[in-house]
């Protein structure tokens, strides 16, 4: 197995047992950060590890950060090692919200240089209606040794790009978030509401279908492609509230065949820690 964006679950089912596989529970909560290592108690994927939102795939908030700072990439190269990971594993994640956390940890393995990483399509739910069982055994990885990290820095922009960009155009932002939050009229999480002047919106639930799976590649292209017009992807940055539903949208044009978009880690969160900064309101 070679997969490198999406599994369906009766392959995951097939596959179970595999000695390269490894599966990452990656379900969180963003009002709770206890819920994902409790939902992970209480039943996951047989054999999967729970990948705190957290501990593991972000690193402590700062005074400057938003609210997931990329964890620092030789601990999390090292996390890997420790759940058995290495260069010819087969990683797939999952979560419960139609891969709007999964993708965290997808986008962050292949940060590192890992490429066999997929997302389960629909998530437990879509296991669950394939009957798949559930176990409330915690799993305790062997350890493995790994080579070099291969770090990808140039697919990330900081806030001092992204503020230049606003007299300086050279990429376009585009925000993840629903459209209410995009346009200030709700904020659940951050203390100011509203978006990065001159960013676009597209809701990270619109590269789903009606069962909350991927829409197929060429619906996403076809969508993609409508919502850029002349811009390549290359030349898109994507954005959410603290850079982890963002890489919805890197997934979806993976999916897409559309490559070289790259995200803003720190997103609104970090955007809004300097009142300097401008915002904007509406559509």
């Amino acid at each position: 197995m070679d997969n490198r964006t999406l599994i369906d679950a009766w392959s995951l089912k097939n596959e179970l047992g595999d000695p390269n596989l490894v599966i990452l529970d990656c379900r969180s909560q963003l009002l709770d950060p206890e819920a994902g290592e409790k939902l992970y108690r209480e039943g996951h994927i047989p054999g999967a590890i729970h990948a705190d939102m957290e501990k593991d795939l972000s690193s402590p908030i700062t005074d400057d950060s938003g609210r997931h700072p990329l964890p620092d990439p030789f601990d999390f190269a090292v996390q890997l090692r420790q759940w058995g990971i290495d260069d010819g594993t087969q990683v797939v994640v999952y979560d419960d919200m139609n891969g709007a956390m999964a993708v965290r940890a997808w986008f962050l393995l292949r940060w590192l240089g890992h490429e066999r990483v997929a997302v389960l399509d629909g998530g437990l739910p879509a296991w669950q209606a394939i009957s798949g069982e559930l176990s409330d055994n915690v799993e305790l990885p062997t350890p493995v040794k790994g080579g070099p990290v291969v770090l990808h820095n140039d697919w990330l922009v900081d806030t001092a790009k992204v503020k230049a960009n606003l007299d300086q155009p050279s990429f376009t932002l585009i925000d993840a978030r629903t459209a209410e939050r995009f346009a200030g009229e709700q904020e659940p999480i951050d203390p100011v509401a509203g978006h990065v002047p001159g960013a676009l919106n597209r809701p990270l639930t619109d590269n789903l279908n009606a069962e909350g799976r991927f829409k197929t590649a060429k619906q996403l292209k076809d969508e993609w492609q409508q919502l850029l017009g002349e811009v390549e992807a290359e030349d898109t940055v994507m954005m959410c509230g603290s850079g982890v539903t963002a890489c919805h949208h890197l997934l979806a044009l993976e999916i897409a065949g559309l490559k070289g978009a790259r995200l803003y880690p720190g997103s609104w969160s970090e955007w809004i820690r300097d009142p300097e900064r401008p915002v904007a309101t509406g559509a």
